[in-house]
């Protein structure tokens, strides 16, 4: 039976029907599944923002973040092999993440909770850093804010 509002049960499909829990211990293991690749799914995140961040020249960026700068981007191997890579983290992150929004659809309140929590301690463990002005949030800012000067925008 598909439940429309959040219940509390070790019975749950999650995902597609060949992941049935029916027992406690089925239950447990598949909380922590979910609980670990909500931990993985920030990691990679993580690891996306470090990816973008060595890609900057300490002279300064390429090319925006955000905004509309024409420059080309770069032709040598490694500036191909960079994207490639960078677009491959997004794409598993991408992934990710809907799967666990689908599995949070299951609306059982276990399966929901070990999925919030796995994000919150991913995030505290990987990204708690990533505040205006410190981690990689804050130095993404700082590089949105001078990356479309005069020099390469004309």
């Amino acid at each position: 039976m598909m439940h429309m509002t959040f219940y509390w049960s070790k019975n749950a499909t999650i995902l597609f029907d060949g992941w049935i829990t029916k027992t406690w211990l089925g239950y447990i293991l598949s909380l922590a599944a979910l609980f670990l690749a909500a931990l993985f799914n920030e990691y990679v995140v993580s690891r996306r923002i470090l990816l973008i961040q060595a890609s900057k020249s300490p002279g300064g960026l390429r090319k925006p973040l955000m905004g509309d700068c024409t420059e080309p981007p770069p032709s040598s191997i490694d500036g191909w092999l960079h994207r490639a890579v960078e677009s491959i983290l997004f794409v598993v992150n991408s992934a990710l993440g809907l799967l666990l929004m689908l599995a949070a659809m299951s609306f059982n309140g276990g399966v929901f909770v070990s999925i919030v929590v796995g994000l919150g301690v991913g995030y505290f463990v990987f990204r708690s850093g990533d505040r205006i002005g410190s981690g990689a949030a804050g130095r993404e800012a700082k590089i949105r804010e001078e990356a479309c000067d005069t020099s390469c925008c004309t």
